[in-house]
């Protein structure tokens, strides 16, 4: 099933509730995060970009946004917090950002690595820049069969090589992404090659379509999607369309205010609807979202030593 917003209105509503933060250059940036833990920047081939489909950028409205100053960035950030334990798999929390964002604006904006350590899950945080400031939700090589995978698969190099694990087996996997972070989501789970080891999707308003590709995942592996949405992000029309669809198929899901939400809630359902009185902008960190539905997960905690 499908149910996509006319392309239009999903561009003006992104466009209206997505601005890009001034932020300090990557050193300083990774300078602040040092105290909780290793902020590792690596350029890869396998990140999204770039991308044969954006050589010549992307035309939105009026404006082109240039390969150049945004298609060709191939960063990934990748975190590691202290008390990482290293074991014979590893864990991963993957974000992608939205339009009009950067990895660094992320970082600062929605507070992802002080959330990311509030959680205490014992697991690495991995950021790949998407298209870079720019209005557009293409995910690259990530949409790409096996992209996943061999991005992954870079990744997992990359903390080999700097001797942060040893091991190069990929353990439980969780997908995040706020608005346009969707797009790259719905086609790691239909191909990317990875299915077996993702276990969570957090859509943090960003359920604007590819409604078919979550669900399929949802049938066919047993994960849990948790999707935000807010009144007017331009989210709350697909979000209710599928509640519909749920009950029309008698599947259950639960749905409430995210202030309501208990660790019950969390623990007993697949598929959890909140609903929220927070702007587009403020669904990942005003309430510490992002810490809440890891601390929820099935990835492990970090063992604390306290003699320290």
């Amino acid at each position: 099933m499908c149910y996509f917003r006319p392309r239009d209105i999903l561009c003006c509503l992104l466009a209206a509730f997505i601005a890009a933060p001034v932020v300090a250059n990557a050193q300083s940036i990774d300078t602040a995060f040092s105290t909780y833990g290793r902020l590792i920047r690596a350029a890869l081939s396998t990140a999204p970009f770039p991308h044969p489909k954006r050589a010549d950028g992307h035309k939105y409205r009026d404006s082109l946004y240039s390969a150049a100053d945004h298609y060709r960035d191939s960063s990934v950030a990748i975190f590691v917090p202290k008390g990482f334990r290293r074991s014979l798999t590893t864990d991963f929390v993957v974000y992608f950002h939205g339009w009009f964002n950067n990895i660094d604006s992320v970082l600062r904006q929605y507070r992802l690595i002080e959330q990311f350590m509030d959680s205490k899950k014992n697991a690495i945080l991995v950021i790949p820049e998407g298209p870079r400031n720019a209005p557009n939700s293409y995910g690259g090589k990530l949409e790409d069969e096996n992209g996943f995978k061999k991005f992954m698969t870079d990744v997992v190099k990359v903390l080999v090589k700097t001797k942060i694990v040893r091991s190069k087996q990929v353990g439980r996997i969780i997908l995040a992404g706020h608005s346009g972070g969707y797009n790259v989501m719905s086609y790691i789970v239909l191909r990317g090659g990875m299915n077996a080891h993702i276990k969570e999707l957090y859509l943090f308003d960003a359920w604007y379509g590819q409604t078919e590709k979550f669900t399929y995942w949802l049938d066919h592996f047993k994960g849990r999607i948790v999707n935000i949405y807010t009144e007017q992000g331009g989210t709350k029309w697909e979000t209710e369309a599928v509640m519909e669809d749920l009950d029309g198929w008698h599947i259950p899901y639960a749905a409430t205010e995210d202030t309501l939400v208990t660790q019950r809630l969390f623990h007993r359902n697949r598929l959890l609807f909140l609903h929220t009185d927070l702007t587009h902008n403020n669904v990942v960190s005003v309430r510490n979202a992002f810490r809440d539905y890891l601390s929820s997960s099935v990835l492990t905690n970090r063992v604390i030593d306290r003699r320290k």
